[in-house]
């Protein structure tokens, strides 16, 4: 089956599937996107999604010219054109056309992409052992000039901070705040375990409140694990009992290194590979 891409209502094969060079998503970034997972034909969470896309939308001032109930008939529908049975979609909002200059209000026609892809995990033997991180110097935005609850398509200091983790080794790297404490990682939120209390940094310290991130809260309070929300540094990760990441793509993995310090015993830890399961369990419900 070809794959098909969804543009403003319309279905392209993926090599027509074509925008103006004039759009602000292209020149400026100037758009917001969500990247959500495909679970036995079903999007995972759909709703919380469009839900935090209009959200960001609407704090850039981009009006989305449909309906969220519009769009979810939409994503469902692209889904199933592309029989993705498990899988990926992103989807993106742009300013639209303008001009050459970063004036939005020349601009018109936003446009609506959906995008349903396969989806590529991390190799199985990280899942397995867990994975190392290092701290990038590249910081998350500073929440007064951006802020880090919108999932824009400005996404270069992400970017930076992956060139820096890949060229350490690293398939993942660790992002500070401006105040110096951590806030997530380029495409993943960030959890430790110390004492039995599961910990996570607040939405304050400049992070993405991520979809994955509050499932697996839920998860732990079910399952009678203590959590709380507080800033972390560096330091707790490196004392904790237990350290793993969430997100759409990366579901939950164990971190076992940070800037070549072994975290806990250098292994996932039990209550890692419980949320894992349950993760897991949750999602092919």
């Amino acid at each position: 089956m070809a794959q098909q891409i969804y543009i403003n209502g319309e279905y392209f094969c993926k090599d027509d599937a074509k925008i103006s060079v004039y759009d602000h998503g292209l020149l400026y970034g100037d758009g917001v996107f969500e990247g959500m997972r495909i679970y036995s034909g079903k999007v995972f969470r759909l709703q919380e999604h469009l839900v935090r896309l209009w959200e960001s939308s609407l704090s850039i001032g981009l009006a989305i010219p449909i309906t969220i109930a519009q769009l979810t008939a939409d994503v469902n529908e692209c889904v199933i054109k592309n029989g993705l049975d498990d899988g990926y979609i992103r989807l993106v909002v742009t300013r639209g056309s303008g001009s050459l200059g970063i004036d939005p209000n020349r601009c018109s026609n936003p446009q609506i992409i959906i995008i349903a892809d396969k989806i590529t995990l991390y190799p199985n033997e990280l899942y397995e052992n867990g994975l190392d991180l290092v701290t990038a110097s590249t910081i998350r935005n500073h929440p007064a000039a951006l802020s880090p609850r919108i999932k824009s398509l400005n996404y270069l200091n992400n970017v930076m901070a992956k060139m820096e983790g890949l060229k350490a080794g690293c398939v993942e790297a660790l992002m500070l705040n401006h105040k110096g404490d951590v806030a997530e990682c380029t495409g993943d939120n960030i959890f430790i375990v110390r004492k039995g209390q599961l910990q996570t940094p607040p939405i304050d310290a400049g992070i993405l409140e991520g979809i994955t991130r509050n499932a697996v809260l839920e998860l732990a309070r079910e399952a009678g694990i203590e959590t709380v929300e507080t800033t972390l540094s560096r330091h707790d990760i490196y004392i904790a009992d237990e350290c793993f990441l969430t997100g759409s793509a990366a579901e939950v993995i164990a971190a076992v290194r940070l800037d070549d310090r072994v975290i806990g015993n250098g292994k996932p830890g039990p209550i890692t590979k419980q949320l894992n399961e349950a993760f897991r369990k949750l999602v092919r419900q």
